[in-house]
């Protein structure tokens, strides 16, 4: 019989991360760079519970509101977008028209800064976090320059009908390659941004999540990865395997190559734990491909692959938000950007 050991080093990592607190529903992103200006951003959803999703095609000149009162902030969709909602109560993921990508992700470490209702500063729902972004900016470049002016407050609240107070970050990503992860701890803004940062999960925090990764860099991909669905081995991962699939200009091997990765990445269905919440279930991901427009989607309980091309969207002034349903676990296939049915914007869950 053959025996394999760990070496001392490796075993006591194990056992640290085993040890670590894993408190929260997870999700995973990750940034695909290829030849020839490729870029592609990945994420699945992953929940204890069903988290209801349909898409939206939200044009520009929408009138949007923070929805925290009178102290909310107030503006004007700059860009079109194709969006997820989560209970259509929040953005949960989208592209917008000039391929900027933003998804939201748990982290429980997550601490706001407090919002005086009669104060100087205007708040922001962070049900809307995701959409401001997506509205007023093409790249992360103009979108960091901006945010970190702080001249708003992130408010957050309990999830509708829950215990659950929601605790998030931000990834966005751009046409260009380039990404930037916004975390509030301690009531302050930490902005990490650099092309590098390709891949975001939950806890720890990000710049913790930069530390593991360092350690597992050491050991090759091919010989030993963590094969576990706790954020810390989800990242781990994605980190090995974005960089190992193919480098290609063929856009159906480059989307192909990216789903396998966060598939690989993602909790299988009906699986959970109430000693560990952080292990739910895929709900839905999603790939977007922003060299070329286009925003994939799949949902654990449908067969098909389906995506929505955004070149064949009118998004001018007054051309209307639409809807896809895909709550109901329709069954969708190919491009659908014209089975989108005209609809209401929802509204931003506040306070």
């Amino acid at each position: 019989m053959i025996r394999y050991t760990l070496p001392k080093a490796v075993a006591i990592f194990v056992l640290v991360m085993i040890c670590i607190p894993q408190r929260l529903n997870a999700c995973t992103r990750v940034v695909y760079k290829g030849p020839d200006n490729t870029v592609i951003t990945a994420r699945s959803m992953d929940w204890k519970d069903e988290i209801d999703a349909n898409l939206w095609i939200f044009p520009r000149g929408l009138e949007r509101s923070g929805n925290v009162g009178d102290k909310s902030v107030k503006w004007t969709s700059k860009y079109g977008s194709v969006i997820t909602s989560a209970w259509d109560i929040a953005t949960a993921d989208g592209i917008n028209e000039k391929g900027l990508v933003a998804n939201v992700l748990w982290l429980v470490e997550s601490e706001y800064p407090k919002f005086d209702p009669k104060g100087s500063k205007p708040g922001i729902t962070i049900a809307a976090w995701a959409q401001y972004v997506l509205d007023n900016y093409a790249t992360v470049k103009e979108a960091v320059d901006e945010l970190r002016k702080e001249q708003f407050v992130i408010v957050s609240d309990y999830i509708p009908g829950t215990e659950k107070f929601t605790t998030l970050h931000l990834s966005i990503s751009d046409a260009t390659g380039d990404n930037a992860i916004f975390e509030y701890i301690g009531g302050k803004l930490n902005i990490h941004h650099h092309p590098s940062y390709t891949v975001m999960t939950n806890s720890p925090i990000f710049e913790e999540q930069l530390a593991i990764n360092r350690y597992w860099q050491g050991i090759p991909g091919t010989i030993m990865l963590p094969g576990t669905n706790r954020a810390t081995d989800r990242y781990a991962r994605a980190s090995y395997y974005i960089n190992a699939i193919p480098q290609t200009t063929d856009i159906r091997i480059a989307v192909a190559s990216v789903f396998s990765v966060i598939r690989n990445c993602s909790v299988p269905f009906g699986i959970s734990s109430e000693t560990e919440p952080n292990i739910s279930s895929t709900r839905w991901r999603s790939v977007a491909d922003q060299k070329h427009l286009v925003y994939y989607f799949e949902t654990v309980k449908t067969p098909n692959t389906f995506w929505v091309d955004l070149k064949n969207i009118d998004f001018s002034n007054n051309s209307g938000a639409r809807r896809l349903s895909v709550s109901k676990n329709e069954t969708y296939a190919g491009e659908t950007s014209g089975q989108f049915v005209a609809a209401k914007p929802f509204t931003f869950v506040g306070i």
